[in-house]
């Protein structure tokens, strides 16, 4: 990539700031009316990514209002490629509305 050029919005965009291996929580918030397949289609990403992840692990929270529902989740990441490929398909999710 040359100086000019902008990595995509699923890729990592400050790379200095990144030092593997880590630990990375994430909170991935669904869309209104979505709670099912929201965790559904996040558990299959998660299983196709990081198989040794424990979905147990996965906590399902509702909003203050009750509209929406967020997944938090603590993920161990090894190298930058990771990330790129979970914002790339979380990105692809129909489910996800965001992630913080």
């Amino acid at each position: 990539m040359t100086q000019s050029q902008k990595p995509a919005r699923t890729e990592i965009q400050n790379p200095d700031l990144w030092h593997f291996p880590m630990d990375y929580p994430m909170s991935i918030i669904g869309h209104e009316g979505h709670h099912d397949s929201l965790l559904n289609e996040v558990k299959l990403i998660l299983a196709e990514l990081f198989p040794e992840f424990d979905h147990a692990t996965i906590q399902v929270r509702p909003s203050r209002t009750g509209r929406f529902h967020s997944l938090r989740v603590n993920l161990h990441l090894t190298h930058a490629d990771q990330v790129n490929r979970l914002y790339t398909a979380l990105d692809k999710a129909e489910s996800v509305r965001t992630v913080v």
